[in-house]
């Protein structure tokens, strides 16, 4: 049997600035993210798009954040628009080393001032499986996750197979950990930090984490290991923490 190895990360990248807006920073995040080296990166607040930001910063990139993010070293990028204002707009991305066959952006906004969706990948594996990605930013709300959460197990349960290899990650804004038993019972998922019974990691804010927010679950892949990126530099460039894991997925 082959299998592929995998390396993941996922990252709230705040919309190219540090911490409070104080700088922006997004040629630095490329940096990061290439030092990293992930075949796969999930991203949220993602700016698809902001005239007064590319009017006030001269570097500011002149193309979409997930395609200057991309460059030469993720083959395909997607991008899913969430929030749309006078000016610009922002959302979810997932950059790949391999090809993208298709994506959906679902629609999980519950409250009408805090628009939300779900950026659904199939991608192409080199050994053979379809993997199936999900990079998603939840509400801040608890009732609201929860519908979330339920639209998103529903979803799933529609378009990909029990068995298939499943990555969901992002920004889960999971104070209580509810979200464990929900995607554990509906998808078969287990966090990549806390394994089957555990706690995940610690990941804001990004200098001194406290909260357990930021989350990569996974279905049909086995974990070798994960790292949280937290302190300097990485908390220079975003309010998160970056997560990263190397998988190993077997051809069906």
């Amino acid at each position: 049997m082959s299998a592929t190895d995998l390396h993941v990360a996922t990252y709230n990248i705040h919309k190219g600035f540090s911490q409070f807006n104080r700088r922006m920073m997004v040629h630095e995040l490329r940096d990061r993210l290439c030092c990293l080296g992930p075949d796969l990166i999930f991203l949220q607040e993602v700016q698809g798009l902001h005239l007064h930001h590319a009017a006030r910063h001269q570097n500011w990139p002149a193309i979409p954040q997930h395609e200057f993010l991309a460059g030469d070293d993720w083959l395909d990028s997607a991008y899913g628009l969430n929030v749309l204002y006078d000016h610009g707009h922002h959302g979810n991305a997932i950059l790949s080393r391999f090809p993208i066959l298709d994506m959906h952006n679902q629609d999980v906004t519950h409250l009408r001032f805090e628009r939300r969706g779900l950026l659904h990948c199939r991608i192409q594996l080199p050994q053979g499986p379809v993997l199936h990605c999900v990079s998603v930013h939840l509400s801040l709300f608890g009732r609201s996750r929860r519908r979330q959460l339920q639209a998103l197990a529903g979803y799933l349960e529609q378009v990909a197979a029990p068995d298939a290899p499943l990555i969901i990650a992002g920004d889960f804004n999971d104070w209580r950990n509810r979200a464990d038993h929900l995607l554990a019972e509906r998808l078969g998922l287990q966090e990549v930090f806390g394994g089957a019974s555990g706690m995940p990691v610690r990941s804001f804010p990004a200098r001194l984490p406290i909260f357990r927010l930021d989350r990569i679950y996974v279905r049909g892949l086995s974990v070798r290991s994960c790292e949280v990126h937290r302190g300097r530099p990485w908390s220079l460039i975003s309010d998160h923490a970056a997560l990263s894991a190397r998988l190993c997925c077997h051809a069906q």
